[in-house]
């Protein structure tokens, strides 16, 4: 069983299960929320899904991508869970999940996944379908563009189905890591997908302090 956290959107927690699938899951849409709601959001599942810390197997953190201030909320606390609780992180695309909760759902053929960047900027990732395993099949991306440059489809190939998420669920991103591990398939790299500089940075050299 895995606890699975997401605030690449907005705020998505789950408790799920290889055999069982999703036994809990709470979101939260707000994206200014994250660090708000996270921690309540975690108690929650624990409790409705009735499954102690120490029957966890791993905790999932979404990747991304996501702006930096909401992203690092959710990864953050699933870096903390899983040090606290002494069970493995598992980093997962957040784009994957969503693509794979579609594809279970039982759409066929290319899909583009596309998710808020802020700034007038959309997050995109391509998707060509999904291999033997059920697991989706990522063509490009994540990337970051202005909505009028998302990637070109290719014209001998039929336009993909797009879809614009507001959150990520929890739940999907969960049973996706349960999916990859039960394949033997790598997870994602443990990096956050922020895909642009943080807001604020530090600066490089001492401040000046003139009279």
């Amino acid at each position: 069983m895995l606890l699975a956290i997401d605030t690449s959107a907005g705020t998505s927690v789950a408790v799920v299960d290889r055999d069982g699938g999703v036994l809990a899951e709470r979101t939260e849409p707000d994206t200014m929320r994250h660090a708000e709601v996270v921690g309540e959001l975690i108690e929650a599942v624990l409790r409705e899904s009735g499954v102690a810390v120490a029957a966890l197997s791993g905790v999932v953190a979404g990747m991304g991508p996501g702006p930096f201030t909401g992203l690092r909320v959710g990864i953050a606390a699933a870096k903390a869970f899983a040090f606290g609780a002494g069970k493995p992180l598992v980093p997962v695309v957040s784009h994957d999940a969503v693509a794979f909760e579609r594809y279970a759902a039982g759409h066929e053929g290319p899909l583009l996944v596309v998710t808020d960047a802020r700034r007038r900027e959309l997050y995109w990732s391509t998707y060509t379908g999904v291999d033997d395993a059920g697991l989706p099949i990522r063509s490009d991306g994540p990337g970051l563009s202005r909505p009028d440059r998302l990637p070109e489809t290719d014209p001998t190939q039929p336009d993909p189905a797009r879809v614009d998420a507001r959150i990520v669920s929890a739940g999907s991103l969960g049973m996706l890591a349960e999916l990859l591990y039960a394949n033997g398939r790598p997870f994602a790299a443990d990096e956050p997908l922020y895909l642009r500089s943080p807001d604020v940075t530090l600066s490089s050299g001492p401040k000046r302090v003139s009279a």
